[in-house]
Parts: C-alpha cells; sequence; structure tokens
C-alpha cells in the first residue's frame, strides 16, 4: 500500500497517529509550539484569546512551510504562562516564571526526544514575564541540545509589520486580537459587545515601562486597550499572513543553521 503523502497529515500532532508522526520523524521535521495563556481579554473576548491566536498563526506557518516541502508539525499549545496583569480578573490562571520556564523547557526537549529536529515557539501572550520565560526556555534547550528558537513579535522589525494599533501598545483585546479571534473562532468573540466598548488608546507598552504591574493602573479596567470596535475578520486574516511568514521564516532559519 502506497505511504500517504506528508502534505496530507494534519498539521497538527495532536490529530496525528504515532505511524504518521513516525513518518514526519523520519523526514526531521520541524515542530512549532504556539505558547498562549488563560486571562481576562476584555467583555468580548474568550480567556482563550491568546492559545486561539498562536495556535491559528502556528497552524498557518505550517501550511506554508509544507507547501516548500518543509516537513512541519503544530505542537499542543500552552494554556498557561505569567499573566500578573490580568491576575485580579476572574477566570485568570497565572503560573510562576519558574514554573512557565520549566515547563517549556520541558516540552521542548520532550519534542527532542520525539525525534523532532527543532522547535520554534511562536508566542501571542506579550506580558512581559512570559516574554523573558520563553527566551530563558529557548535558551536551555539549545543548552542541552534541541535547537530552538523565538522570534518576539514585540520587537523589530516584526513588531513594524502587525498594524499601527498593535504599534502603539494599546492592543491586548483591541482591533489586534480581537480581529484575529474573529479570523480563527468568530463564534467566541461577543461582537455586539465589542462595537459598544468605547476606544482606549492608553499603551500597555508605556504603562510597564512606567512600572505599573495590572491592567488596571495601566488605564485598563476592563481589560482592553486599543480600539475592539475597528476589528474584522478581514484584518485578523491579514494579519495572520504576516505571523506566519515571521514563524517560517523563524523555521527556516533555523534549519538553514542545522544544514551548514
Amino acid at each position: 500500500m502506497e505511504e500517504p503523502k506528508r502534505s496530507s497529515f494534519p498539521r497538527e500532532l495532536a490529530e496525528l497517529t504515532y505511524e504518521e508522526a513516525e513518518a514526519l520523524r523520519r523526514e526531521g521535521a520541524i515542530a512549532l509550539l504556539p505558547v498562549g495563556a488563560t486571562e481576562a481579554h476584555g467583555p468580548h473576548l474568550p480567556l482563550s484569546t491568546d492559545v486561539i491566536i498562536s495556535k491559528a498563526a502556528a497552524k498557518a506557518a505550517v501550511t506554508q512551510l509544507r507547501s516548500e516541502g518543509v516537513p512541519s508539525v503544530v505542537l499542543p499549545p500552552i494554556a498557561y504562562a505569567v499573566t500578573e496583569f490580568a491576575a485580579e480578573f476572574s477566570g485568570t490562571i497565572s503560573i510562576r516564571k519558574e514554573t512557565a520556564v520549566a515547563l517549556l523547557r520541558d516540552v521542548m526537549l520532550g519534542a527532542k526526544r520525539a525525534g523532532f529536529r527543532a522547535v520554534v515557539a511562536c508566542n501571542a501572550h506579550l506580558e512581559p514575564g512570559n516574554l523573558e520565560a520563553i527566551a530563558e526556555a529557548v535558551k536551555l534547550s539549545n543548552d542541552a541540545g534541541m535547537p530552538a528558537a523565538f522570534p518576539n513579535v514585540t520587537r523589530k522589525p516584526h513588531a513594524l509589520k502587525l498594524g499601527e494599533e498593535f504599534k502603539s501598545g494599546a492592543c491586548h483585546a483591541g482591533s489586534y486580537e480581537t480581529s484575529l479571534v474573529m479570523a480563527a473562532a468568530p463564534f467566541l468573540v461577543k461582537r455586539e459587545v465589542a462595537l459598544a466598548l468605547e476606544p482606549n488608546p492608553s499603551s500597555l507598552s508605556v504603562a510597564i515601562r512606567e512600572g505599573k504591574g495590572s491592567f488596571q493602573e495601566a488605564g485598563g479596567p476592563r481589560a482592553y486597550f486599543g480600539f475592539p470596535a475597528d476589528a474584522s475578520d478581514s484584518e485578523g486574516h491579514q494579519l495572520y499572513a504576516v505571523l506566519a511568514e515571521i514563524f517560517a521564516s523563524e523555521a527556516r532559519a533555523l534549519l538553514a543553521t542545522l544544514d551548514d
């Protein structure tokens, strides 16, 4: 019986059989790890917003990579992270930074043991403590022999490609994230609520630089910043194309270093 084409395999590891996973392992597949959080995202978006975004972006990146003949797969997402800024809002579950580092490192090394060639962290939760945790875990993974990379979308040149609201720093549950969820899971967006929300141009980036430590202190009493009423699914699809290229480019670059 003829073996199925690798491009026909599901993009998510969790949906593969172990034999399909073995076929990808033999081809030297790279794994993309979505990193999100369980935290408040305004009165109109689900607590799983960052998980939805990171997973959808990673799947889009794998689609792109496979179209180029690069074996790749999306790992099950990380749904818990350092989320202290939203800690006072119901439903938010924050973990210690040390726990986050250990979890991420162990998943990356677990991917190595499972036979994947390298791993790219595809993160959508932009709290400083979480960004630090991912960076530390990537370093530990590399030190332990598992090639890993983390394209931090909050930094140049990536941040410049994600729209004006994102660049302003007022993008938590604003047009940026609302559009992305609308494109990936529209049934989870409370659109009438989003349309009724007043703009909140308070910049989280500025608040962080000023030493603020919560959404309330930063000027977001309802856990949103930016312009959620301006969101659209078309903007979300455009943003996924940008995020997919960012993550796919990082995967290509990482693989290139292994082939040198």
